[in-house]
């Protein structure tokens, strides 16, 4: 089966780049397309992993977005150090949330995949 990695480097809310992001990997991991997907967030996406997001009513949560995903078995990872740098540790993340390296995991999906798509 064909793997697509996504990588995110977008701040999540304030612009819908994140939110094209995880529809469209919604989209590809259905039965009609069958892809595997990778998604790795690196900069200021990292944050889209903070658990008990609170957005205005009757706006996305990409939190829940992620989570639902990782539920479908995307294989979801947050760069170690982007974290580092934004304050935000391990506990603080959605749940199956995973941390990695640029250098280590990013770099395997890169080799891996057929197609990689950066937002």
């Amino acid at each position: 089966m064909e793997t697509i990695t996504i990588l995110l480097q977008s701040a999540p809310y304030g612009e819908e780049k994140i939110w094209n992001a995880l529809r469209l990997a919604r989209a590809l991991i259905t039965a009609t397309i069958g892809l595997n997907v990778n998604i790795f967030l690196t900069g200021d996406a990292v944050t889209t992993m903070k658990k008990d997001q609170k957005p205005p009513q009757g706006y996305y949560n990409l939190g829940e977005m992620l989570e639902d995903l990782i539920k479908r078995d995307v294989k979801v990872v947050a760069c170690r150090t982007c974290l580092a740098a934004r304050g935000l540790t391990k506990d603080e993340l959605i749940e199956g949330a995973k941390v990695g390296t640029t250098v280590g995991d990013l770099a395997k999906w890169v080799k891996e995949s057929q197609k990689v798509l950066a937002f």
